[in-house]
């Protein structure tokens, strides 16, 4: 499939069409693109004093509400039950990564990785008629919006990092299970992956792009972003001008509004997140942009309690959200969704950050691609768990003594390079393990155990040998922020990451990670409520 000129050429589905324009679209051809014991006396006879009339009610209104409440429970469990039929399942990871989960903090507690996938699918008439371009209506959809929501794992912050849809990766291996199609490797435009497959290839290209564990996802289509704009009931956005997104040719959503701060639902919402052509200078990263603003704003709003305080408006809400969402299996019943909800509502707004994936052109313009250094910065913050607003509390700059001289110390050493894209590099456990012999670390081993893992990490299995471990990245001249407890391990154990892939000298970052979030992110803080897009002078009127 060719790829789209991120700059100028027509959009796969940045549009929806003008409400008088049903034929119009922006999307070019060949597919591209939620008791007291009621006794009247007290103990020796003394008489209680008489109730209210209004404690009467009360205590009434209270049985009453509790009869019903029971009598009920039978239409909730089926009401549940709807709900979880409305939810759409797939299988998480159709790809071979060897990522495992992040170890648990000292606490016990692991991050939360949640990829939101908006699919432009034209599997039906509705989805035709809000995504136009009739012509793809056969082709299977793309992954047009792909957004990695990271919760920190004591909850205390929350990153969301965007990625161009045209960015070029290398999409891994795939087998459908449906069809049992094995979709070969490939490099590719990764809103493609979702063509591998389903959202399960969409999650391995993520893996494989970011190195970052991905514990769920969420998929939803045109008409499902509708439905649930609508049973939110406006979110504010802010243009500095007026805007129309269309032109003579046909590009544009028909997003059309004046200067200053509206509420969108419904499909009005839904022509604001794919508009391109008309927001700063037509590209893919001014809509990431103007997606992260209606997010922060729905977050704002739905943590106010507005809609969740009003029972018919919550049952609006949970109809259109099962309806309209296609989630992993973990992720497949209402439960599930509502123990998500709980863990993303204790996250403060004001540590929420919104970024784009640092990047640059490629093809002389033709698809973008990582920056180097600076995505790789990034996505290392999502690995680490350091929050991208930059206020993590800083720990104390200490360094505990060894426990013993490093001759009798044992050290674990485990070939973490274990790769479904590059391939694992035979031999890395016993080099480093030699080197670690030459440093004087005279009982260090090598396992036979194969992992995969972005960054080459010191484990320790007691708060006591935090300094055994240090010592041992400081010899093979490993940043601190390399050394973390880890309860699965039971000596200092040196996991070899597929940042050193060769040699015995750890290679340094062209940029020493400072823990902050490049400029080139564009980071929007959740509570930045002055948020105003940018608008295009040809776009306006």
């Amino acid at each position: 499939m060719r790829q789209s000129n991120v700059r100028g050429e027509r959009q796969r589905h940045a549009a929806v069409p003008e409400p008088r324009d049903p034929g119009g679209d922006d999307s070019p051809p060949e597919g591209e693109g939620p008791a007291p014991d009621g006794a009247g006396h007290r103990r020796g006879g003394e008489r209680r004093p008489k109730r209210s009339r209004g404690v009467r009610i009360l205590r009434w209104t209270a049985l009453t509400l509790a009869v019903l409440v029971l009598g009920a429970a039978g239409a909730g469990y089926l009401y549940y039950q709807h709900l979880n039929g409305n939810l759409r399942k797939e299988e998480l990871d159709l790809g071979d990564s060897k990522i495992g989960k992040p170890e648990p903090n000292a606490a016990g507690q692991t991050p939360l990785n949640i990829l939101l996938i908006g699919s432009d699918s034209r599997n039906s008439a509705e989805n035709v008629k809000l995504g136009g371009a009739k012509q793809d209506a056969d082709r299977k959809p793309l992954a047009d919006v792909q957004m990695l929501v990271h919760v920190s794992a004591d909850r205390s912050n929350m990153s969301v990092v965007s990625i161009p849809r045209d960015t070029r990766v290398t999409i891994p291996q795939c087998t459908d299970p449906k069809t049992d199609e094995v979709y070969p490797k490939t490099e590719a435009a990764i809103n493609q992956s979702l063509q591998h497959g389903g959202p399960g290839c969409t999650v391995a290209a993520w893996k494989e792009l970011t190195g970052v564990y991905i514990d769920h996802f969420m998929m939803i289509d045109f008409s499902g972003v509708v439905s649930m704009a609508d049973a939110v009931g406006g979110v504010p956005v802010c243009v500095r001008d007026n805007v129309y997104s269309h032109d003579s040719k046909g590009h544009g959503s028909g997003l059309r509004l004046t200067k200053g701060t509206h509420s969108v639902k419904g499909v009005q919402a839904l022509q604001w997140l794919r508009t391109r052509y008309g927001f700063e200078d037509n590209t893919d990263i001014g809509r990431a942009k103007a997606q992260h603003m209606y997010m922060t704003s729905m977050i704002r709003q739905l943590k106010a309690g507005t809609k969740l305080s009003d029972p018919g408006k919550l049952m609006d809400l949970a109809e259109a959200a099962t309806n309209a969402l296609t989630v992993d299996r973990g992720l497949g019943t209402v439960k599930h969704l509502y123990d998500l909800g709980n863990d993303l509502k204790r996250v403060p707004t004001k540590r929420t950050t919104m970024v784009t994936m640092p990047w640059e052109y490629g093809g002389g313009g033709e698809y973008v691609k990582p920056k180097p250094g600076e995505a790789e910065q990034t996505f290392s913050l999502l690995r680490n768990d350091i929050a991208m607003d930059g206020k993590d509390k800083k720990k104390p700059d200490h360094t505990p003594a060894p426990t013993a001289p490093k001759g009798e110390l044992p050290v674990v050493v485990q070939n973490g390079t274990s790769s479904t894209v590059l391939g694992p590099v035979s031999g890395r456990a016993g080099v480093i393990t030699s080197e670690l012999a030459r440093l004087g670390y005279a009982k260090a081993t090598a396992s036979t155990v194969l992992t995969s893992q972005a960054d080459t990490t010191v484990r320790y299995p007691a708060e006591a040998q935090q300094g055994d471990a240090l010592a041992v990245a400081k010899a093979l001249k490993l940043p601190k922020s390399a050394v973390k407890s880890s309860k699965s391990v039971q000596d200092v154990t040196l996991v070899v990451g597929n940042d050193w892939r060769e040699g015995t000298v750890y290679p340094k970052p062209a940029k020493e990670d400072d823990g902050k979030t490049p400029e080139s992110a564009d980071a929007l803080n959740g509570e930045d409520k002055g948020a105003c897009m940018k608008v295009n002078p040809q776009y306006t009127f």
